[in-house]
């Protein structure tokens, strides 16, 4: 193994997690937004109505992006294990 595909894999890794934690991170920021805007403009401070709001959000996206995030997480284990030979050598 040389150090540049050993490097290649780490970053092929990196996207993968990337784009796997995405959706996640992006539908519970909009919710966090959104509810602290409600916030400020009601002036309820209340410091657990945020956390609802966001565990929702993100139980929404697993849900709606579940069967892309296993797609990728399936192709990047495959080809994975597919190189294996190609790695040895």
């Amino acid at each position: 193994m040389t150090p540049e595909l050993i490097i290649g894999i780490g970053n092929e890794a990196i996207k993968v997690t990337v784009l796997l934690a995405a959706p996640v991170l992006i539908f519970g920021f909009v919710a966090g937004l959104i509810i602290s805007i409600i916030q400020a403009t009601t002036q309820i401070h209340e410091m657990t109505l945020t956390f609802i709001p966001k565990m929702i959000a993100v139980a929404l996206a697993i849900v709606l992006f579940f069967p892309w995030m296993l797609k990728i997480i399936s192709d990047f284990t495959i080809r994975l294990i597919a190189n294996i030979p190609n790695y040895i050598h």
